[in-house]
């Protein structure tokens, strides 16, 4: 029997050779992503703080879009075989001025140890296809028409991944036999576009385009993990490949790295071809894919994210104060979280503000002191030892920004009328599994760490006031 993690590794390493075979560019990308990591590896001996080389060196996250409920219930799937659950709920609708009519979840595993194993991950992304923003009730039709005419997944694959799910594993036939089909569904078709159809919803949205336009989905974008991102850009571009104009999330400053830093080479043409309206079939070029790569950080509690949004809302508002031709975004950024982001892990986990795993700190105090019953004292004082939870997941505004970094043009939205209006339950209800909130999986995780690490303590007033359930 192949266990589910060992499914999940090998489809992220299968699937990662055959979109550098696809897009050569992202071979580059991992090239460089993999020099990088060893030379931070080399001269930082915390360079692991965040997760070991082997594990940073062998992650991804993918990225898909789908156009219906019934496909993303399948792709959902076919996850699920991979011990991979959809968490978090995204709405890139209004995080970005462009049109990019979309709602989107992310399969990843959600145990920690499974995590450590292999932590591929699939942002994927749900056409929003009644949204009268977007498209009109005679457009919305004709879509979803050829939206239910189009399969994407195979049913023999179906098959094999519901019980791959049921039995968490396959036999090696049938393991390579759903790894062979999966590959194959996140594939680009050869099938040629139809350019009439695809030329009129690029018009509103080349996303819409991308997921409306086309009779199969692929893998939209495959992400590496770096330790350093910035000096990744700076060698990317040294190489000749084209970068979008900057790296999306927190800014590059001395405090501790949080949450998610994200940039790409931009979408390069590639070559298609297209089924004209008089029937004939022409070689043309669509922009469509592109090659991210992310930095990751700690994730922040409901209070830390709070605290980020509010930042980067006061960065927004400064430069748009200062006008063209004002500081760089980075700089604003910079300035503000030195003056209002805690400066250090410590800092952050006893102001309540990032996840964390504690356990009794070795060199603790071994007289008859009874611990203090708060966590900023039990760090303070030598009782405790924070080691960062890594932040799995994504920020709406940063997969927006590259999104729109990667169009073609910035299509049109009627602003005049109302958003179909989508939530974490709506979705839910789309994918046909409950949908996870990330807090929660960290703050179980962080929980259970602290309430045993108080046990083993004795500090039995600190269990009563940080762990009272």
């Amino acid at each position: 029997m192949i266990p589910t993690w060992r499914l999940r590794a090998a489809f992220a390493r299968r699937l990662s050779g055959m979109y550098g075979a696809e897009v050569p560019a992202y071979t580059t990308l991992l090239e460089v992503a993999g020099e990088v990591n060893d030379e931070v590896a080399r001269r930082d001996p915390d360079a692991g703080r965040l997760g070991a080389l082997a594990r940073v060196t062998a992650e991804r996250h993918g990225a898909i879009r789908v156009g219906t409920p019934r496909e993303l219930c399948q792709a959902a799937q076919i996850f699920a075989a991979l011990g991979m659950r959809p968490v978090g709920f995204y709405d890139l609708r209004d995080a970005t001025t462009s049109a990019v009519p979309v709602v989107s979840t992310a399969f990843r595993p959600v145990e920690p140890e499974e995590l450590a194993r292999n932590p591929f991950r699939v942002f994927t992304s749900l056409l929003t296809t009644a949204d009268r923003r977007f498209f009109d009730a005679g457009l919305q039709t004709r879509l979803e028409t050829f939206l239910e005419r189009r399969t994407l997944f195979p049913p023999e694959l179906l098959r094999l991944a519901e019980r791959a799910e049921r039995e968490r594993g396959l036999e090696p036939d049938e393991a390579e036999r759903l790894l062979t089909l999966a590959v194959a569904a996140f594939e680009l078709s050869p099938e040629p576009v139809d350019r009439a159809w695809y030329t009129e919803l690029a018009r509103i949205s080349a996303v819409a385009a991308d997921i409306g336009g086309v009779t199969s989905t692929h893998i939209n974008h495959l992400t590496p993990r770096v330790l350093d991102i910035d000096a990744l850009y700076r060698r990317m571009a040294d190489r000749g490949i084209t970068m979008i104009d900057e790296i999306q999330g927190p800014p590059r400053w001395d405090g501790p790295d949080v949450l998610l830093r994200q940039t790409s080479f931009r979408a390069l043409d590639e070559a298609r071809t297209f089924r004209e309206p008089d029937g004939s079939v022409t070689t043309g070029a669509l922009r469509v894919r592109f090659g991210e790569v992310e930095a990751r950080g700690i994730a922040l509690s409901r209070a830390g994210r709070a605290r980020y949004d509010a930042l980067t809302t006061e960065t927004d508002r400064r430069l748009a104060a200062s006008g063209p031709g004002g500081p760089a975004r980075q700089d604003v950024a910079r300035a503000l979280w030195e003056a209002g982001f805690p400066r250090s892990e410590h800092r952050l986990a006893a102001e309540g503000l990032g996840y964390f795993t504690y356990e009794p700190s070795p060199t603790r105090p071994r007289d008859r002191r009874r611990p203090p019953a708060d966590l900023a004292g039990l760090l303070a004082q030598g009782w405790l030892t924070a080691h960062p939870i890594v932040y799995e997941d994504f920020l709406p505004r940063s997969a927006a920004g590259i999104f729109r970094s990667n169009l073609t043009g910035q299509g049109t939205r009627d602003a005049t009328r109302t958003g179909t209006p989508y939530d974490e339950h709506r979705l839910s209800e789309a994918v046909g599994r409950p949908v996870h909130d990330p807090f929660e999986i960290y703050a179980a995780q962080q929980d259970a760490s602290l309430r045993h690490a108080l046990e083993a303590l004795g500090a039995d007033d600190a269990l009563r006031t940080l762990c009272p359930s």
